[in-house]
């Protein structure tokens, strides 16, 4: 990733109040990059409230990616050279209780998102993030590939497969030779200060811990790929210079994942987060209500070999990092956006020398 690259460069992300979005809208917005934003209002507690980012934005468009019509407008309006695709319904629970609106949100949103890119000349790159869980679990032990089957048993998994399908549609139909290039990123699970939703392990324990009512912990064995929230950052933005430099073979699906030795358990996370900040309690439950894989991995080497990445924090450092930022913020709620940028200011270093 090079930061001066992004010195007034006009990027458009959807999806940008929540987690990732304000994450990345900070960083970008750092690089001098000019900003548009088009997704739903953010969540009463959440990063980009916390931290005031809406005054980053020339454009910030509270609205539907299901809205074909304002999307098209917004993208029109603003002329972005870049896309980055981040609006989603990104919980598997709530996929259960909620499976039309995960489905039209997800794979929908994306078509109308495709389209409205299609109609937009300015346009020269488009990312997609989906998911890991894109892919056809087998419960076996080594990381999948971007050549694997995909699929999905819950409805956020199954949309997230849907989502490839109709992106490489996309591809093959309107952007084989010419017009934007296209490309999704399918990253693991991901840590880092400011997320808050509901039913992700680590926002839970920090709550939980604030109401002083323990969080229970339903799959403790369950193995997931960490990675810190800024080391698949990177991952998106490697990848969209080269998409943005012309680099048409790059337009395919890529992994961005942690070093096999970062796919550890929950309780293993639990216990190194708690190492951090020893005022975190839980309780060990011994279920999986709702259908969860017990093993998931992802294999990086296509970005590793293609893009010369890598995370630059190992999971240890992430979960320092995570548990500094929640401590900080817990305490003291407008420390928000200082205690994000130095964390993007400390990558920025640690990867400059990696």
């Amino acid at each position: 990733m090079n930061p001066q690259f992004w010195h007034g460069r006009k990027v458009l992300l959807t999806g940008h109040t929540g987690f990732k979005g304000s994450w990345l809208s900070l960083m970008l917005a750092g690089f001098g990059t000019r900003l548009a934003g088009y997704a739903l209002p953010a969540e009463p507690v959440s990063l980009f409230r916390q931290a005031g980012l809406d005054v980053l934005f020339e454009l910030h468009a509270e609205q539907d990616v299901r809205d074909p019509a304002m999307l098209a407008q917004v993208m029109q309006q603003f002329s972005p050279e870049l896309v980055i695709h981040l609006a989603a319904q990104p919980l598997v629970r709530r996929s259960y209780a909620q499976p039309l609106e995960t489905w039209s949100s997800n794979v929908m949103g994306t078509a109308h998102l495709l389209e409205a890119a299609r109609h937009c000349p300015s346009v020269q790159a488009v990312l997609v993030v989906t998911s890991d869980k894109c892919y056809q679990n087998q419960h076996w032990q080594w990381g999948y590939r971007e050549s694997d089957p995909l699929g999905g048993h819950d409805p956020y998994s199954a949309s997230k497969a849907a989502t490839e399908l109709v992106v490489q549609s996309y591809r093959q139909s309107y952007f084989e030779t010419t017009g934007p290039l296209l490309a999704t990123a399918r990253a693991g699970n991901v840590i880092g200060g400011g997320d808050w939703s509901e039913d992700r392990l680590i926002p839970d324990i920090v709550r939980g811990m604030q109401h002083s009512t323990p969080a229970r912990i339903r799959f403790p064995g369950a193995t997931r790929p960490w990675q810190h929230v800024l080391s698949c950052l990177d991952g998106y933005l490697t990848l969209s210079e080269r998409l943005l430099a012309g680099e048409r073979n790059l337009a395919q699906p890529f992994n961005f994942g942690p070093a096999a030795a970062d796919n550890l358990t929950v309780l293993h996370v639990l216990q190194a987060l708690q190492a951090s900040w020893p005022a975190l309690r839980w309780e060990l439950g011994d279920e999986s209500p709702l259908h969860e894989a017990a093993l998931l991995a992802l294999d990086a080497t296509r970005a590793n070999l293609q893009l010369a990445w890598r995370p630059a924090l190992s999971l240890e450092q992430g979960l320092q990092w995570t548990a500094d930022w929640y401590r900080q913020a817990v305490a003291a709620p407008d420390l928000a956006r200082v205690l994000t940028e130095q964390q993007i200011a400390d990558y920025l270093v640690l990867s400059a020398r990696s």
